[in-house]
């Protein structure tokens, strides 16, 4: 009878352990995720047609729209040396190393320990030495009836996801922030150039109303006056040329680079770069599909969904393949061998209310997500439309000072004629050579501003990454 029992229980283990391996997985708790449907409108409505163009908006590599080779050559280092982008892929390599630790439990648990002793047995007659060893060791195999090894997985796969499309945003900001810098440094250049051609023009005006004084056609107050104008005017270069450096050695901590790294290359002034084309900008709904921050988002949502299952399959007996054997020696020729494999079950009947508050905190951690998303999204809307209104009236108030401009300089040729002429007075010289140094550097000041918008728009757009391109795993 014994041995029927024996016999019985034999059949049975490996029947059960099949059976457990088969209903693996069949069953997965937990809600299933869901893209999150966003009503989003079909057009910008700040989006003027002069401005912009329709179609698809051209993202990628923007900034080759200034057709700059120093623009073009500063980003391509950028994404080569910036520190950021580095930190953003060690938190990838990271993320990709959690993964795999979850991957792992699908996969059985496998230990193996062995020893060996010398030991003496000391009696009144004689002493004996023993000499022994054992080696063993066992094995657990968790069967993912209820889905909980399989919703961590799915958890760490979004987490991934999300780490990528972090880095991609990094990207986004950084090329942006470069290019954003490198137009004030062109912007400053020309301020300081407009600044510097002023300077001369009121040395003249000193020099002719010292002229006109040792003629005696009018009094030493003019030059005084003169002399304090262009005092005031030269206060102004020191101010200019510290943003300049600082601008420059932002750059240079951009790329990874020391501070001060980039300043022969970008010390010769030129020109502030302005879009050879068109712009295109796309339809707000492209933005779930641009936006890195927006994807990210939407993976943190799926990561966090996934771990609801996680935690309601604690709710639920867990099923496991366990075995074990042992080996053990000894010189005095005892031998032992002993062998055991089965399936096992555990199961939290009580906690005192753990499990179910612990799935309340995955649920509202699972709103709270959804409330980003969702945020991140109107975040992203209200981005775009605020840099197309911001281009868009810059370049309408860069249009009037350029005509302003224009005025001021003729108005102080005229004006210098006639008081050389004797037919205006000094004051009136003053004044329009003031007015016409604020409407330049005013213009300048608005062209530069005007184009940082521009830039900002391309980055509201998520401008600056690859979708073919994939971070491949080292």
């Amino acid at each position: 009878m014994r041995n029927l029992q024996k016999c019985y229980v034999l059949k049975w283990i490996p029947l059960s352990a099949l059976a457990l391996i088969l209903l693996q997985g069949c069953v997965t708790v937990g809600p299933e995720y869901s893209t999150p449907k966003l009503k989003i409108q079909d057009e910008w409505n700040q989006a003027i047609t002069d401005d912009f163009s329709d179609g698809e908006a051209s993202l990628q590599t923007w900034w080759t729209v200034f057709n700059d080779p120093v623009l073009d050559s500063l980003i391509e280092r950028a994404g080569q040396g910036s520190l950021k982008l580095r930190e953003a892929y060690a938190r990838i390599t990271e993320t990709r190393a959690v993964r795999g630790i979850k991957e792992s439990e699908r996969s059985p648990n496998v230990n193996v320990s062995g020893s060996a002793t010398k030991s003496s047995i000391d009696t009144k007659q004689n002493s004996t030495t023993v000499d022994s060893a054992q080696f063993g060791g066992d094995a657990s195999w968790e069967i993912d009836f209820w889905g909980r090894i399989s919703r961590s997985v799915e958890s760490a796969d979004a987490s991934l996801e999300a780490s990528i499309e972090d880095y991609r945003d990094v990207l986004v900001l950084l090329f942006a922030d470069v290019a954003s810098n490198y137009i004030e440094v062109r912007k400053l250049q020309n301020q300081i150039q407009s600044l510097q051609m002023n300077i001369e023009a009121q040395r003249k005006t000193v020099e002719i109303t010292q002229s006109r004084v040792e003629a005696g056609l009018t009094s030493a107050l003019d030059v005084m006056q003169a002399e304090l104008n262009l005092t005031r005017t030269e206060s102004n270069l020191p101010s200019l040329q510290k943003l300049l450096v600082q601008a420059i050695n932002r750059i240079s901590v951009l790329l990874g680079k020391q501070p001060g790294t980039l300043q022969t290359e970008l010390e010769q002034t030129a020109p502030i770069p302005n879009p050879t084309k068109k712009v295109s900008i796309g339809v707000p709904a492209n933005l779930l599909r641009q936006r890195p921050d927006i994807r990210k988002a939407e993976r943190e949502l799926a990561a966090q969904t996934a771990l609801i299952g996680v935690a309601t399959a604690e709710l639920y007996p867990r099923f496991s393949l366990s075995g074990s054997f042992s080996l053990k020696a000894t010189d005095l020729g005892s031998n032992a061998t002993t062998f055991g494999i089965g399936p096992t079950m555990q199961w939290n009947v009580f906690s005192g209310g753990r499990i179910r508050n612990q799935i309340k905190v995955e649920d509202a951690r699972t709103e709270q997500a959804l409330a980003r998303y969702e945020q991140q999204v109107l975040d992203a809307l209200e981005d775009v439309e605020n840099a197309l209104v911001s281009y868009r009236r810059e370049r309408e108030r860069m249009e009037k000072l350029e005509f302003s401009v224009i005025e001021a300089e003729k108005s102080v040729e005229l004006v210098k004629f006639r008081y050389t002429s004797g037919l205006a007075d000094f004051q009136d010289v003053l004044d329009m050579q003031r007015s016409l140094y604020e409407q330049q550097d005013q213009y300048v000041e608005s062209e530069g501003i005007m184009i940082q918008n521009l830039i900002r728009l391309y980055k509201a757009l998520g401008g600056g990454w690859n979708p073919d391109i994939e971070l491949e795993e080292t």
